[in-house]
C-alpha cells in the first residue's frame, strides 16, 4: 500500500518540527515521521533555549512564522536577557523551559496543523528515481510517496552511546539508533563522517544542599522570544544555582581517564570545543582548581535538575564519586548518568543555500546530521528547508537568507560554504553584521518577507505595521521635542548626569549614554504622554526598539553602507560559468576548493577557506569586469 504527500520530514526534532510546519502552513500536503511520538520536539540536552546568539536565532524564528519562540514562552520557567553590559547587538534572550510540557506543547501545535499529518515509524530506506528523491520505505516496510524529502535525524544515525567502557547502540538514552540511510546515501557518493557530543549527570534536587550554592533567580520584565502579542512567563518561575568544581573532585576525575572513551582511543570521532566535557576541562585547563556548574530545573514540577558544564563519558563511579567530593552534592542522588554520544553526519558543503543536495534532487537535510549543534541551529535550519520543500514541489524562486538578513543566513552560509571541522555553534563572533542582526529587530528584518510568501500570517503582519508605525512616532518626537534646562536639570542630577547649559532637542539628551527614555520620562511630561500612547501590551518592547535606533543610529548606518558594497559581489552569479580546474591562473587549492563547492556567488567564493584575494580578482578578470 502507498501513500502519497508533498512534503515528507523525516525526524521530529526541532529541525524536524519547524519543517513540518513550515511546508504545512504554505499549502504543502506533509507527512513527519518520528520513531517515537512521545518524543517530539525533545530537549535531548539542557532543557534551554536561546543564550549567545542562539536567541536571536529564536526571534528569527518566529520572525518568520515558526514556533520555537511561541513554545518556549508557553513553557519558560525562567527567562534572562544575557549580555546586558555590553550593546543591544551583543544582547540575547535565554529561557529554561519545562522539558515535559515543551513536547506537549510542539505536539499540540503539530496535530493541529491543517495539511501536517504525523506517522510513527523508523525510515530506513530513500527512494531514489532519475537522480531524485520521490519517497521513503520504513521499518514496518510502508512506503510513501512524496515530491521532497527532508531528513532532520539528529544524533541518530547510527549513534552509539558511551559511558566509560560501556557502549549502548541508540540516537539517545533508552531510544533505538536508525539504521540503513547513512550506508545508502554513502552509496549514493554523499561524503560522510561521525561526530561526537555528551550531556551531563541529572540530579535529584531532594539531594543537594542548595545552602551551599548560589540562587541565580530569572527576570520578570516584559522581554520573551515571539514578537506576537501573547502571555509569557504562564509557569512558576524557579531559579537556576551554581556552585564549583574543587581539587578533591578533578583527582577523582583523573582516575578514571584511563576509563575514558574520549582518552583511551574509544571515541575517535570529533567532539565540541567550546562545550568541552569535565574530563576534558580538567585536562586542558590542567592549572585550574575548580570550574563552574550550574544546576538547572528541568521542569516546573519535577525533581530533575541537569548539571551543566558537567558533561561526561566517564564510567558511573566516577562520575558519582567526584560529584560528591562538591560540598552542595555530597549527598547526591542520580537520575542517570552522563554520557558520550557518537552519530553520522554529512559534510554541509555538499548543499546549496536552500539546504537542497547537490547530489539528489528535492533531497534535504537540516539540523544535526549537517554538522550542527543546538535546537536553535536545528530549528532554523529545518525551517528555511521546509520553506525551499514546498517551493520544490510548487514553484518559486528559492527563499536564501543573506549573512546581512539573519544569523540564520550567516549560519546556513558558513556551512555550505566552509564546512565543518567540529560541531558547529553559533557565535555572535561568525557575524560580521551585528549591529545590522540584533534581537530586538528580527521581525522588521524577516517578517514583510515571509508574509509575502505566505508563511507569516496577517495578524503577525499587523503587528508589525503597529510597532513600525508606533516606533517611527516615537523617534520623531525625541528629534522634534525641545527640552530647557530649568524644566530638566533636577532630573538629569538624579540619573547621574551633567546638567544642561541651555535648551536642546530631546535626542541630543537621549543620546548620553545614563539616559533612558524610562528614567527621562518623569521629568518630561509629554514624554511620559508619547510613551502612554504606544500599545498597551507593547509599550515597553516599542520603546527600547525605539530607543536603541536613536542611540546607535550612526553605527547601524555604517554597517548598512559596507554591507550594501558586499551585496554587489553577492549579485555576481558565477555558479555553472567556469570550469574552475582550466583556469590554471587559479592555485591549485583554489582549483579543487571551487571545484568541489561550485559557489553559487562571488562573495561566497571569497569566503570559502583558502580562496585569497587574488583567486577573486582572476575571476573578476575572466567575467570581463
Amino acid at each position: 500500500m502507498t501513500f502519497t504527500y508533498d512534503v515528507i520530514v523525516v525526524g521530529a526534532g526541532h529541525a524536524g518540527c519547524e519543517a513540518a510546519a513550515a511546508a504545512a502552513n504554505l499549502g504543502s500536503k506533509t507527512l513527519l515521521i518520528t520513531m517515537d511520538m512521545n518524543k517530539i520536539a525533545q530537549m535531548s540536552c539542557n532543557p534551554a533555549v536561546g543564550g549567545i546568539a542562539k536567541g536571536q536565532i529564536v526571534r528569527e524564528i518566529d520572525a518568520l512564522g515558526g514556533y520555537m519562540g511561541i513554545v518556549t514562552d508557553r513553557t519558560a520557567i525562567q527567562f534572562r536577557m544575557l549580555n546586558r553590559s555590553k550593546g543591544p547587538a551583543m544582547w540575547s534572550p535565554r529561557a529554561q523551559s519545562d522539558r515535559a510540557r515543551f513536547i506537549e506543547c510542539w505536539r499540540g501545535i503539530l496535530e493541529n496543523i491543517p495539511n501536517l499529518y504525523l506517522w510513527q515509524d523508523m525510515v530506513k530506506e530513500l527512494l531514489i528515481e532519475q537522480g531524485a528523491v520521490c519517497g521513503v520505505r520504513t521499518g514496518m516496510n510502508v512506503e510513501f510517496r512524496a515530491k521532497a524529502v527532508v531528513l532532520t535525524n539528529g544524533t541518530f544515525l547510527n549513534g552509539l552511546l558511551h559511558i566509560g567502557r560501556t557502549q549502548i547502540r541508540g540516537g539517545r538514552i533508552a531510544e533505538p539508533a536508525a539504521t540503513g540511510l547513512t550506508e545508502q546515501l554513502k552509496a549514493l557518493g554523499i561524503r560522510t563522517d561521525r561526530m561526537k557530543t555528551g550531556t551531563p549527570v541529572r540530579i535529584d534536587a531532594r539531594s543537594v544542599h542548595f545552602e551551599e550554592m548560589t540562587e541565580q533567580p530569572g527576570e520578570d520584565d516584559f522581554h520573551k522570544f515571539s514578537f506576537l502579542d501573547t502571555e509569557h512567563r504562564l509557569l512558576r518561575q524557579l531559579s537556576c544555582w551554581t556552585t564549583y568544581t574543587n581539587e578533591a573532585c578533578h583527582a577523582i576525575l583523573r582516575e578514571g581517564l584511563p576509563d575514558s572513551p574520549l582518552y583511551n582511543g574509544q571515541i575517535q570521532s570529533i567532539g565540541p570545543r567550546y562545550c568541552p566535557s569535565i574530563e576534558t576541562k580538567i585536562v586542558t585547563f590542567a592549572e585550574r582548581n575548580q570550574h563552574q556548574l550550574f544546576l538547572e530545573p528541568e521542569g516546573e514540577s519535577t525533581q530533575e535538575y541537569y548539571l551543566n558544564g558537567f558533561s561526561s563519558s566517564l564510567p558511573l563511579e566516577i562520575q558519582l564519586r567526584a560529584l560528591q567530593a562538591i560540598p552542595a552534592f555530597r549527598d547526591v542522588q542520580i537520575y542517570r548518568p552522563g554520557y558520550a554520544i557518537e552519530y553520522d553526519f554529512f559534510d554541509p558543503t555538499q548543499l546549496n543555500h536552500n539546504l537542497e543536495t547537490k547530489a539528489i534532487r528535492n533531497l534535504f537535510f537540516a539540523g544535526q546530521i549537517n554538522g550542527t549543534t543546538g535546537y536553535e541551529e536545528a530549528g532554523g535550519q529545518g525551517l528555511v528547508a521546509g520553506i525551499n520543500a514546498h517551493i520544490n514541489c510548487h514553484g518559486g524562486t528559492p527563499f536564501v537568507l543573506g549573512r546581512d538578513e539573519a544569523y540564520i543566513g550567516v549560519l546556513i552560509d558558513d556551512l555550505v560554504t566552509k564546512g565543518v571541522d567540529e560541531p558547529y555553534r553559533m557565535f555572535t563572533s561568525r557575524a560580521e553584521y551585528r549591529i545590522l542582526l540584533r534581537q530586538d529587530d528580527a521581525d522588521m528584518r524577516l517578517t514583510e518577507r515571509s508574509y509575502q510568501m505566505g508563511l507569516a500570517k496577517r495578524d503577525r503582519m499587523d503587528l508589525l505595521v503597529e510597532k513600525r508605525t508606533s516606533r517611527d512616532a516615537l523617534i520623531r518626537f525625541v528629534e522634534d521635542y525641545s527640552v530647557k534646562p530649568q524644566y530638566l536639570n533636577a532630573g538629569l542630577e538624579q540619573i547621574g548626569t551633567t546638567p544642561l547649559s541651555h535648551g536642546c532637542k530631546l535626542i541630543d539628551v537621549l543620546l548620553r549614554p545614563q539616559t533612558t527614555l524610562q528614567n527621562l520620562a518623569p521629568f518630561i511630561p509629554a514624554l511620559q504622554d508619547e510613551l502612554m500612547r504606544l500599545p498597551a501590551t507593547r509599550r515597553e518592547e516599542i520603546a527600547e526598539a525605539a530607543e536603541i535606533l536613536i542611540k546607535y543610529s550612526g553605527y547601524i548606518k555604517r554597517e548598512r553602507q559596507i554591507a550594501d558594497k558586499i551585496s554587489r559581489l553577492e549579485n555576481i552569479r558565477i555558479k555553472g560559468k567556469f570550469d574552475y580546474n582550466n583556469i590554471h591562473a587559479l592555485s591549485t587549492e583554489a582549483r579543487q576548493k571551487l571545484s568541489r563547492i561550485d559557489p553559487e556567488t562571488l562573495a561566497q567564493a571569497g569566503r570559502i577557506p583558502g580562496i585569497s584575494p587574488s583567486d577573486i580578482n582572476i575571476l573578476l578578470v575572466l567575467l570581463g569586469r
